[in-house]
């Protein structure tokens, strides 16, 4: 897969994750009223992170808010602020990773700089879908514990007799559309990372190295490595030394006092 199919794959799961999360959050039926016993009702309860809601058989359906902050219990302020949080950080790294993109260019940005957006946006995603995966599977063990609770005051045994004392809830809607989202959300941020690595540009070892001729009388011929200096130069032409011609290879196997100079 190329890094362009890859980052482009993770950006769309992670905002398909983003999507769930969001949707999670307002959804009011993150518990929803157990009929195991009672299947036929006139009323319906439901309840979500921001409210309450009665549906009764005739279709009509009222809601109501928690108007208290200090009168929820810890958990469910606990699953409120990891939702929170994980939509803010998701949106952030939706931001980021769009500009990080390397179908969009902007200005002279290089591929280092879209490699480190690429990997602050997976991490980012990668955290939000934790901040999620962890609030509903919080508000998860909440109704599990309440549920068993109440199921060991609902029932009495009396002569095989059941008899029902409280309302039991269940899980909702609300928390499976979580957990698909947080998961979805994390494997887009893991594909973000992977991309990330292609788009480095990768670095040498090798640097070239300028090299300067320590002397001032050698001169480089382009076609070879030997040097030549001014003293070899003279001895290659016909010269006259003490009273004889000497040619070329005679003077270079046989040097003169005159070659010394």
């Amino acid at each position: 897969m190329s890094v362009t199919a890859c980052q482009g794959l993770g950006f769309v799961i992670s905002l398909l994750g983003i999507a769930g999360i969001i949707a999670a959050t307002c959804m009011d039926q993150w518990s929803t009223q157990d009929l195991y016993n009672n299947p036929v009702t006139a009323v319906f309860n439901y309840q979500g992170l921001w409210r309450s809601c009665v549906r009764e058989s005739s279709g009509f359906t009222e809601c109501r808010g928690y108007f208290t902050l200090l009168g929820l219990p810890a958990m469910l302020q606990a699953v409120r602020a990891l939702m929170i949080v994980g939509i803010v950080l998701s949106i952030i790294g939706l931001l980021v990773s769009i500009f990080a993109l390397k179908c969009i260019r902007i200005g002279s940005m290089d591929d280092s700089a879209k490699a480190k957006m690429t990997l602050t946006s997976g991490i980012m995603f990668i955290i939000s879908g934790l901040c999620a995966i962890a609030g509903v599977s919080v508000f998860a063990n909440m109704l599990v514990t309440n549920f068993w609770m109440s199921t060991a005051n609902m029932y009495t045994s009396m002569g095989g007799m059941v008899q029902t004392v409280q309302t039991r809830y269940t899980f909702g809607a609300a928390l499976f559309v979580g957990w698909v989202a947080g998961g979805l959300t994390l494997i887009g941020g893991v594909l973000m990372c992977i991309t990330c690595r292609g788009l480095a540009p990768e670095e040498t070892n090798y640097k070239a190295v300028s090299y300067h001729a320590s002397g001032h009388n050698v001169a480089y011929r382009p076609g070879g490595f030997k040097a030549s200096t001014v003293f070899e130069s003279n001895t290659k032409n016909k010269k006259i030394y003490d009273g004889g011609a000497r040619t070329e290879d005679e003077g270079q196997s046989h040097p003169s006092k005159y070659d010394y100079v």
